[in-house]
């Protein structure tokens, strides 16, 4: 948590961005500085994202891989993504789940993003199917909601390096 709570604010906004891509959620867990504990951080963060735009989500879901696809880079983002993604690789799912990114982008414009921390490729591949047939309000709310969880499971590994939840 010093490490946050101590960083010159680019070097904090690095931290976060890693994160979660949304620099305004970013810069608004920057100006509440400091955290005392992790389950402040984690409320702040839950209160920053329910008042984020969506073009907010948007600029977090342009720096997520597809689910299936391995994060490329040595930062700890793509670290985190390929960590996250783990039980959800594997060949023989590999070529299903991009079949189901490909008609989840046609549908929804974007990528699928799910929490996948813990959640194998049939789990994955069946919250997927699932969700294309929401409508785009419904899965706006889903994607904002998986985003959260990802950024708390991530901002558990910043500042508590070893623990995923």
């Amino acid at each position: 948590m010093e490490r946050l709570n101590d960083a010159e604010p680019a070097q904090a906004e690095e931290l976060l961005l890693a994160c979660c891509a949304a620099r305004r959620w970013a810069n608004e867990l920057i100006a509440r500085r400091p955290y005392h504990d992790l389950a402040t951080l984690r409320r702040v963060s839950d209160a920053v994202f329910a008042e984020l735009d969506w073009a907010d989500i948007e600029q977090a879901l342009a720096a997520h891989p597809r689910i299936g696809e391995r994060a490329a880079g040595a930062g700890p983002e793509a670290a985190w993504s390929r960590e996250e993604q783990s039980a959800a690789a594997g060949e023989a799912s590999a070529a299903r789940l991009a079949e189901g990114n490909a008609e989840y982008e046609r549908r929804h414009g974007r990528v699928f993003l799910i929490c996948a921390t813990g959640l194998d490729a049939g789990a994955v591949l069946t919250a997927l199917r699932q969700r294309l047939d929401n409508d785009e309000e419904t899965e706006r709310t889903v994607v904002r909601e998986e985003l959260r969880k990802i950024a708390n499971l991530r901002l558990t590994k910043l500042v508590r390096p070893g623990e995923t939840a």
